[in-house]
């Protein structure tokens, strides 16, 4: 792939009209455990949260998908296994978030997805996520503090979560062309790269 073609596929997938119900149910959960309090609640707290997931999921999309491959010169591409048990197939799918295919064919460490998904993360923690504040309470001129979510441990807790969703993504483009064919009762492709040549 060319770098245009890399971020070609980035801009396809991350604007594709799926992720706006996936980054709502996320911003949904978000709310409901009041995760980063610093954005609040109420229908505010929420778009705000909403804003937060689709910025952290697209800017991870660039770089681990377009940016880092283009100058690393490694293949974003999912290439399915296709074959051998659920188990092995799930292991296989799992581990592409660490082995990836360099431009060149072979097998190397994915530095993309493994520093792509840091450099991300601390982007997006330290750019929009809350700063420290004081808001009012209940009681008459008394104010709490709610701390800063731009800190070390949610730059972690927020390249982990990522990492996480890119696994599972993994795992259903190795098993949904399976699923597809049983759907649509098409015979059985050879395996190979996924039919959809996506980036993670």
């Amino acid at each position: 792939m060319t770098s245009k073609q890399k971020f070609a596929v980035v801009v396809r997938g991350s604007f594709d009209y799926v992720q706006y119900p996936w980054y709502a149910f996320l911003s949904g959960i978000s709310q409901a455990q009041d995760s980063e309090p610093g954005y609040g609640q109420g229908w505010e707290g929420y778009g705000k949260r909403f804003g937060a997931a689709f910025a952290d999921g697209t800017i991870e999309n660039f770089m681990t998908g377009a940016i880092l491959p283009s100058v690393l010169r490694q293949d974003p591409r999912y290439f399915q296994s296709g074959h051998g048990s659920f188990t092995r197939r799930s292991f296989y799918a799992m581990s592409r978030n660490l082995i990836t295919r360099a431009d060149s064919g072979k097998n190397e460490f994915n530095y993309s997805e493994v520093v792509g998904g840091a450099i991300s993360a601390a982007i997006s923690t330290y750019s929009y996520h809350p700063k420290g504040k004081y808001v009012t309470t209940t009681t008459p001129g008394v104010l709490r503090y709610i701390a800063s979510d731009r800190t070390l441990t949610n730059t972690a807790k927020v390249w982990g979560t990522q990492y996480g969703y890119d696994t599972i993504t993994l795992v259903v483009k190795e098993f949904w062309p399976d699923i597809r064919r049983k759907i649509r009762k098409t015979p059985k492709s050879a395996p190979g790269i996924s039919v959809q040549e996506q980036q993670r």
